[in-house]
């Protein structure tokens, strides 16, 4: 079967900024995405978790969007405008997809 390369990008964001960052994707042609919830983690201010959170002000997401990789530099630019004035992180890696068409 034959695979074309293409870009992951996973960005996990703080879930009050998810409305600014999909319109952000989808804005600078992000075909689709996946939205994950995060359980918890570690990280610079130790130790969180979901678990106990009455509302969605401190709860974290991760959303997953594969990009031909033309088209990353663009993506990664708009993300980064949300992405820097909150809690967040953004990851770009390298993979193969089987629908070139999709992405």
């Amino acid at each position: 079967m034959q695979t074309h390369a293409a870009k992951r990008i996973e960005i996990l964001i703080e879930t009050p900024a998810l409305r600014i960052l999909r319109r952000s994707l989808e804005n600078s042609g992000v075909k689709g995405y996946s939205i994950l919830p995060v359980m918890g983690g570690y990280g610079r201010t130790g130790s969180w978790s979901r678990e106990g959170e009455v509302g969605v002000a401190n709860s974290m997401v991760k959303v997953l969007c594969l990009v031909a990789p033309d088209r990353a530099e663009q993506v990664l630019e708009a993300v980064f405008k949300v992405v820097h004035r909150q809690v967040g992180v953004i990851s770009v890696s390298d993979c193969e997809v089987v629908r070139r068409e999709r992405f």
